[in-house]
């Protein structure tokens, strides 16, 4: 567990860091935005809503140091490059209705995109060594048949597609 400040204000709530934690299982990751003022009780609560709450209590939690083992520590510096290079692309992404999607609004896809991706100490994807199965990705779901696709569902996909390219792109750039 970690925090990556000193990014570029984002989303509606002008976060300008992020929270990253990792299961050192699965090498899963959670980016949770946040603020880099948040005080302890606000980091207590956004690991309440965001881990506990789906994952139960952790046996342990690491904090980053760097005297810790140096994997928890490749990870988390893996996990910083990762994220400030997704913020650095200066992702915004207007949909049809002129909604303007930023880091914020895109970070699920960065984290799906690593938590799907092949990893390399375990020749599988962290979120199939923590459920036992991939998620499927909502384009899984469409028909190629389709004759008409609702314009918000297009723009879904587009910005989906394009943030998920340059995640990947983080990804293999950091590694």
């Amino acid at each position: 567990m970690d925090w990556a400040t000193g990014l570029v204000p984002g989303g509606k709530e002008n976060f300008n860091a992020c929270l990253i934690i990792v299961d050192r299982f699965s090498q899963s990751m959670r980016f949770l935005p946040c603020h880099k003022e948040d005080t302890a009780m606000d980091t207590a609560l956004l690991f309440w809503n965001n881990i506990i709450l789906t994952c139960g209590v952790p046996k342990i939690i690491i904090i980053y140091h760097p005297q810790t083992d140096r994997l928890a520590e490749r990870m988390i510096q893996t996990m910083e490059d990762i994220l400030r290079r997704f913020c650095a692309y200066g992702m915004e992404y207007k949909d049809h209705e002129v909604y303007t999607h930023d880091w914020v609004t895109l970070l699920p896809t960065v984290q799906l995109a690593y938590n799907t991706s092949q990893h390399s100490t375990t020749g599988k994807a962290p979120s199939l060594v923590e459920k036992v199965w991939n998620p499927l990705f909502p384009v899984d779901h469409l028909k190629r048949n389709l004759l008409t696709i609702h314009p918000t569902a297009k723009d879904f996909h587009e910005m989906w597609k394009i943030a998920c390219d340059t995640a990947a792109k983080c990804i293999a750039e950091a590694k």
